[in-house]
């Protein structure tokens, strides 16, 4: 047998021994990086590390499961770089804003990657994100925006701070005055305490009971009005942003926009991970969100959990990255 042969030969029963090898075999004795791309502290991070401290069990293998953040942008450098730069072995794990997942299809030229090709793992639950003020800002009621300017806080253009309310204000003709460039969603809330701003829009339901309940119990929040696809039952006289549209259009481009609350806190592997890694760990993630050592943490740290799986989250991105272009190309210039 030539050496050229003898090479092809050894290539092609690598090849049949990695397709071959089971995902327990694969994982066992590995490390997986579960990323997130928010700093310490803020929602994404509480949601990432609960599921980190649980789902290593659940994974065929055992695996280890290390956590690192890696935020900017609004989870934008992590979902370029689990495109572009990880490896696509089912080894990397991330977890990114809501919404960044679509900023492609809206033309934000630093999204630098597909996000209907990811392989979605699923979501910790479907969120609903609503905008507040402060008790002492003189805004009481949605309503009240259309006359009174309210100063609120932001981190950056892909993230639902910036994002939400300059759609609302495009789209809908409030006064939210935005004061962006906060470096993480602590900062924003910080940035209440000092009164530098006095209210922020686009913050989740669940983040704000896990870690600011003690305002929701003391009455210093306004709850303005409800950014999702329905209500959340906590808030059942809180309007509902679809409810305020005035055409068809207007209507479409909030569903198109908005469409993403549904994935409150979404997990993705890589591009082209292997499909029985990718199931495996869609399996293990659903698993751990059912574990009962998991559900009472969650319960203690008040994190909302409501799963949507990898195959809802998979079939709703690949949904609205069909938008048509007049309606994308309309959201995408409300957002800018």
């Amino acid at each position: 047998m030539s050496f050229r042969l003898a090479f092809t030969a050894v290539l092609c029963l690598a090849s049949f021994e990695s397709v071959a090898q089971s995902p327990a075999d694969f994982y066992r004795g590995k490390t997986v990086d579960l990323l997130i791309g928010y700093g310490v502290g803020g929602g994404y991070d509480v949601y990432g590390r609960a599921i980190a401290r649980h789902i290593g069990k659940h994974i065929p293998g055992e695996p280890n499961v290390v956590v690192k953040n890696l935020d900017g942008a609004g989870g934008l450098r992590l979902a370029n770089h689990m495109y572009q730069v990880a490896a696509r072995d089912g080894l990397a794990l991330a977890t990114i804003g809501r919404s960044a997942a679509f900023d492609p299809l809206f033309g934000n030229k630093a999204a630098q990657f597909d996000g209907s090709k990811f392989g979605w793992v699923g979501s910790a639950n479907s969120e609903v994100s609503v905008c507040v003020a402060l008790k002492d800002a003189g805004v009481n009621r949605f309503e009240d925006l259309y006359t009174k300017e309210l100063i609120i806080a932001g981190t950056a253009a892909a993230n639902d701070t910036d994002q939400i309310p300059k759609v609302i204000n495009g789209l809908l003709g409030t006064k939210f005055k935005l004061t962006t460039g906060y470096p993480t969603g602590n900062g924003v809330n910080l940035s209440m305490e000092r009164r530098e701003t006095y209210g922020r829009c686009g913050w989740s339901w669940s983040s704000i009971k896990a870690t600011h309940n003690h305002w929701i119990e003391s009455g210093e929040l306004r709850m303005l009005v409800q950014v999702a696809l329905s209500k959340h039952p906590d808030l059942p006289e809180v309007p509902l942003i679809g409810e305020l549209a005035r055409t068809d259009e207007q209507r479409q481009i909030l569903r198109v926009l908005f469409a993403s609350q549904v994935l409150g806190r979404p997990f993705f592997t890589t591009p082209d991970a292997p499909p029985e890694r990718l199931a495996a760990l869609r399996k293990a993630f659903l698993d751990t969100l059912n574990d009962k050592q998991f559900m009472e943490e969650a319960e203690r740290a008040k994190l909302e959990i409501t799963p949507v799986s990898g195959a809802e989250v998979q079939a709703l991105v690949a949904d609205i990255y069909s938008t048509p272009r007049d309606i994308a190309e309309k959201a995408g210039a409300l957002m800018r």
